[in-house]
């Protein structure tokens, strides 16, 4: 038997292509979309609206679960990782972070990630594989299941496990199928994604999909920056940097994220506060400060408040655009840069 259609690796488009080729009418492309993305149906008999012959079909030949459930654990502060199992037996984890008026949804694109960064959980693990779009689209699907109607998810950043610019194709397919009007119909400026410093794919991510590009940042000087962000040596800041300066599709009205991991007596001195608006100067950005969330893999640690209000006063006074970014779901291990598979030790399980 041939390897079944994974439902959620196609496009609307190729939805109705394939569906076409296999002799059903084009319009059952958007029946079964409404069903799977609007719907959250994910079982073939239960489209009513469908011939009995089509789901049939269906069920034989297409998979409509590429992931499974296997645990949710929940933070005192409201937030939830996912632990998701794949077809193939990968464990990947994404989180919900709720906030007053909005549910964001941290999507991971890779099992592991390969670019080790020194302070980072998911690094430590090394690579497995690329996730598939299925894979990534699936984690929305299922976090909506588990939040219902009432409490939709608002926004997505692939901030998860993975570098997602090494994984552009099935990134930009998952986003084709996000923003798309028959599927999630999510507006292209509630979706961000990140990177470390792949320049040669900001450009096409960027022209493929109005998106928001978040770069994580994380230091002044190449020195340090060498040994926070192995890539860096490849590819320096001047390199990083000169490449966001000449992107024509970053302006003051789409302007680049700079994620800054503050790390105590590594890059959180006023010195290196004073180094970033000229470092960043002639980017159209805003600068995202985060305290660094220990975790075991990591020697780094977190700077004292002082030291973080004090870096962050420094930004101010310089006329730079700063969110301090709190810690969420670091008691589940589910913070920035925490991801790593790995089971907190207090927390509420949900089943």
């Amino acid at each position: 038997m041939s390897e079944r259609t994974s439902f959620k690796d196609l496009s609307p488009d190729e939805l109705r292509e394939r569906l076409e080729a296999q002799g059903h009418e084009r319009f059952r492309a958007d029946q079964l979309l409404a069903w799977v993305y609007r719907r959250g149906v994910a079982e073939p008999e239960a489209m009513t609206d469908l011939s009995k012959a089509l789901r049939e079909e269906l069920c034989a030949e297409w998979n409509f679960r590429p992931l499974s459930c296997e645990r949710i654990d929940v933070s005192k502060d409201g937030t939830r990782k996912f632990s998701l199992r794949t077809n193939d037996g990968a464990l990947i984890e994404s989180v919900v972070i709720p906030e007053a008026r909005r549910n964001t949804l941290c999507v991971s694109t890779q099992v592991g990630c390969a670019l080790a960064c020194s302070f980072c959980a998911t690094g430590a693990m090394g690579f497995d594989r690329n996730l598939q779009a299925s894979e990534i689209v699936d984690q929305l699907c299922i976090a909506r299941e588990v939040l219902g109607a009432d409490d939709p998810i608002t926004n997505i950043v692939f901030m998860g496990m993975g570098e997602p610019l090494m994984n552009l194709p099935n990134v930009l397919r998952a986003i084709e199928i996000f923003i798309a009007p028959k599927a999630f119909a999510m507006a292209p400026r509630r979706i961000t994604v990140s990177t470390v410093g792949v320049i040669s794919r900001i450009g096409p991510l960027l022209e493929a999909a109005p998106v928001n590009l978040a770069v994580s940042l994380h230091a002044t000087t190449n020195a340090v920056r060498d040994e926070l962000v192995p890539l860096n040596r490849s590819v320096p800041l001047e390199s990083l940097l000169g490449t966001l300066r000449s992107e024509p599709r970053i302006t003051p009205r789409r302007p680049v994220f700079f994620e800054y991991t503050l790390m105590a007596g590594v890059n959180d001195s006023p010195e290196d506060a004073g180094r970033l608006p000229n470092l960043l100067r002639g980017i159209p950005c805003r600068i995202n400060v985060i305290p660094m969330n220990p975790h075991p893999d990591a020697p780094q640690r977190a700077p004292e408040k002082a030291v973080v209000d004090r870096f962050t006063q420094v930004l101010h006074e310089a006329g730079m655009i700063v969110t301090l970014r709190r810690s969420r779901g670091s008691d589940i291990a589910a913070a920035c840069g925490q991801l790593a598979r790995r089971a907190p030790r207090e927390a509420t399980t949900q089943s």
